[in-house]
């Protein structure tokens, strides 16, 4: 049989994306948009996560599954990688701290400059590896400690290649923009410093994007709101094809962190010049609009204006104000009293008409990280939501609308939010799910919103309704952008654009330049900046995954095209000349908005099993949120922290998954675990590096296993929300330590699935302590050690 380096390309190979797994195996993500394609642990020898292969099909394996043969590495994508530098018999290693890179990196003698064991580093990869050999690399920055202030923000940005520094060409640009708006900025606006427009956000925000204005008006004969949203004018600062457009594309939205955020702008544009601060002058593009009684918008306008925040509110102090008009906030803030009525009559009716449109409406609570002055969980507790908060997000989704609308009307190109129906298989096994709870999804094979609304309104009152709620979610699709409108299935919008946030998303500074494009009857086509890399990644399925093959084809047409030159290429014409390149923008920004939220859970957890390891020991009482299976997924009640635990720890019986009813089932003892139930466990096991909790069940009493038969009675826990828009200090470490530069499910096939086996080996044990086991010394021998792969993946 032909080793794999000396395999002859052929037309079937099929050229993809590698995506490894910390148990070892990976796969190949083929730019086609097929099946993913299976690689053995060997195969997963010869190359890393991200890199670009041509694989050849060969077989399948145990699960049916396609395996494959890698031909030939095309591209090696990780140039820098971050980890911990240890000392392993004897020869520096970096290990690196994102688990989907299965490889060691050898540093050399004279590769550590000034780290030193046991500290954060990033290494430039040297040699990559390969059947034989290991990668090598040396180290060209040293990050820090693993417990210094903000050091798990500092290793996320890195490990998912969130853009983190500006460049300087960005800054200069930046810092030539006046300090104020200027005479000539207001030429062609309107003159909107008379009218009262408020800013209402949260206690810790800094970027002030949208502002909001409303009184009743009469409409011909009809009562109606008329309802100001003004959003700050990011489009006339940041032009395309300049170094500011360029950034703000490369990271196309801002990312959240406990304490700290990476601005998709320099903070002189997100937090000044474009912020709407109060008793400031400010540019702003807004969005006029008159609203029935019903809720029903009945006119609307577009406009550049100029304005003039009167007041900055926060949601906690208008909720007090609407909710005792006699209170000392309502005395305060007299002025204000009847602006804030009006938004309040208004949000009242846009929300009966929300209801009579079939909006899909999750009941949640988010919950919110207390940090103390080193970025560690002091607490965790839920974020309160009032009428304040849907207040302004009904002003938002009335803004969002009508931009959409306009863009759809004047049928210009444009970016829209699309959510799509729930797959076949999801409405499937939500259906099953229902059954066992004695309900029913109406609307057939094609149920709509409002069919769904109905049944969260049936489940509302019920004890398992956080359980039932947390099925339909996952049944819904994710929400993505591109170019064709497909309306938007959970708001029940038949087009909804992204319009009121261009300060931290890049469709909503898109939305603009097309409206004001619209505005001057002049179009607007996107130019893809070279210098920019788009992110094409391909979701693991749906439309999402059928956008981003259209667009990675759409790309090396493109770049087919200019390397035969002008002459040979064919030049799409007409109104949708532009679509592949509004394409490609949509797949890219989403696939931004996903890497961004997978940074930020990342943080959130590595946070969370910091915190937990001074719990260990402790019993809580919990709700099983997940079920799966290798195990049951539960969330503390008063830690809000979620943990595992293992089939294994189940006890001595052979638990059987039941997908349709959610729930693992003892074969001999009828013990039967659901989502929804509650248990009681014992914080046995916190991994730092794979950001995992482990739990071991407690026996609970016999009042909470409800006698005999086994069964947990269910409890209403605390919801899970959607985070609020927020801003934090982009600081959270100290000057000095800044980063630096140098120089049926049966035991075994459970392990076997992703979890981390009770037997560890030596070294990795070291690593989940933060305590380097081997010798302290610097390195007596390049030769790499021997290493036993299964040991350190399990």
């Amino acid at each position: 049989m032909r080793k794999a380096k000396d395999l002859m390309p052929r037309q079937a190979d099929r050229l993809g994306t590698v995506q490894g797994h910390r148990d070892g195996f990976g796969f190949v993500i083929p730019d086609d948009g097929g099946e993913d394609i299976f690689l053995s642990e060997r195969e997963m020898s010869r190359v890393m996560h991200g890199d670009r292969v041509n694989v050849r099909v060969i077989g399948t394996d145990r699960r049916g599954r396609p395996e494959g043969q890698i031909v030939e590495v095309m591209q090696h994508v990780n140039k820098v990688v971050i980890g911990r530098l240890l000392n392993e018999n004897g020869v520096l290693i970096v290990a690196p701290e994102d688990k989907r890179i299965g490889h060691d990196i050898l540093i050399p003698p004279k590769g550590q400059g000034q780290a030193k064991l046991g500290q954060v580093v990033s290494v430039e990869i040297i040699d990559y590896p390969d059947s034989y050999r290991q990668a090598v690399g040396r180290v060209v920055e040293v990050l820090g400690e693993i417990d210094d202030p903000g050091m798990e923000i500092e290793i996320a940005v890195r490990k998912y290649g969130v853009p983190h520094e500006f460049s300087a060409a960005a800054m200069k640009e930046a810092a030539a923009l006046p300090d104020s708006v200027r005479q000539e900025d207001l030429e062609g606006r309107v003159d909107l410093r008379d009218v009262p427009l408020v800013t209402i956000d949260g206690a810790d925000a800094r970027d002030f994007d949208d502002a909001v204005y409303c009184e009743p008006v009469m409409y011909g004969k009809t009562k109606a709101w008329r309802l100001i949203v003004a959003i700050a004018d990011v489009s006339h600062y940041v032009k395309p094809g300049q170094p500011l457009d360029d950034e703000g594309l490369l990271r196309a939205t801002s990312v959240y962190f406990p304490r700290r955020v990476i601005p998709m702008l320099p903070e002189k544009i997100s937090n000044g010049l474009c912020s709407l601060n109060p008793g400031v002058d400010r540019l702003c593009m807004v969005c006029d609009s008159v609203v029935d009684n019903n809720g029903v918008v009945l006119a609307y306008q577009f406009y550049p204006a100029v304005m003039h925040s009167a007041q900055r509110f926060t949601y906690d102090t208008v909720w007090e104000i609407l909710s005792n008009s006699k209170g000392p906030e309502a005395a305060r803030f007299a002025q204000f009293r009847p602006l804030l009525t009006n938004l309040y009559s208004l949000f009242k009716i846009l929300l009966d008409a929300r209801e009579k449109r079939g909006a899909i409406e999750f009941e949640t609570t988010e919950t919110q990280i207390i940090s103390n002055e080193l970025g560690k969980i002091l607490r965790i507790e839920p974020r309160i939501r009032n009428d304040a908060h849907r207040l302004i997000e009904e002003c938002m989704l009335t803004a969002n609308v009508c931009a959409a609308d306009f863009i759809e009307k004047n049928k210009h190109l444009s970016l829209y939010r699309v959510h799509g129906e729930p797959s076949e298989e999801k409405l499937m096994t939500l259906r099953q799910v229902l059954r066992t709870s004695g309900l029913s999804l109406g609307g057939g094979e094609k149920p709509k919103p409002k069919d769904f609304a109905k049944l969260m309104r049936e489940i509302k009152d019920r004890p398992d309704a956080n359980m039932l709620q947390s099925v339909v979610l996952r049944s819904m699709q994710q929400a993505m952008y591109q170019p064709d409108n497909e309306g938007h299935f959970g708001l029940a919008y038949p087009a909804y654009s992204h319009f009121t946030s261009p300060i931290r998303r890049y469709p909503d500074l898109l939305t603009h330049r097309v409206i004001k494009s619209i505005l001057q009857k002049k179009p607007y086509v996107p130019v893809l900046p070279p210098k920019v890399p788009l992110n094409l990644t391909l979701p693991r399925k749906g439309k999402g995954r059928e956008n981003a093959v259209n667009a990675k084809k759409s790309q090396s047409d493109a770049k087919a095209g200019e390397a035969k030159g002008a002459k040979g290429a064919k030049v799409p014409k007409g109104a949708n000349a532009a679509l592949p390149i509004w394409g490609q923008l949509g797949v890219h920004c989403s696939s931004n908005e996903r890497r961004a939220d997978e940074a930020s859970r990342d943080v959130e957890a590595w946070l969370k099993c910091y915190y937990m390891r001074d719990h260990l020991g402790q019993e809580y009482a919990g709700t099983v949120t997940s079920v799966a299976g290798f195990g049951l997924f539960v969330q503390l009640e008063n830690l809000f922290v979620e943990g595992m635990v293992h089939v294994t720890e189940l006890g001595g019986d052979y638990f059987q998954y039941d997908e349709a009813r959610q729930e693992l089932r003892g074969e001999r003892t009828g013990i039967r675990y659901r989502l929804g139930d509650r248990v009681y466990v014992l914080v046995s096991r916190v991994d730092l590096d794979a950001r995992k909790i482990e739990f071991s069940l407690v026996k609970a009493s016999s009042a909470d296993l409800g006698g005999s038969s086994g069964r947990r009675q269910t409890l209403l826990a605390a919801d899970t929300g959607r985070p609020n828009k927020k801003a934090a200090s982009t600081k959270s470490r100290p000057s000095h330590k800044s980063p630096q530069k140098s120089g049926g499910v049966n035991v075994n096939a459970a392990k076997s699935a992703g979890t981390l086996s009770a037997t560890q080996s030596k070294s990795k044990a070291s690593r989940k302590s933060g305590k380097p086991s081997r010798s302290a010394g610097k390195a007596t021998s390049s030769k790499p050690p021997v290493r036993n792969t299964r040991a350190r993946r399990k």
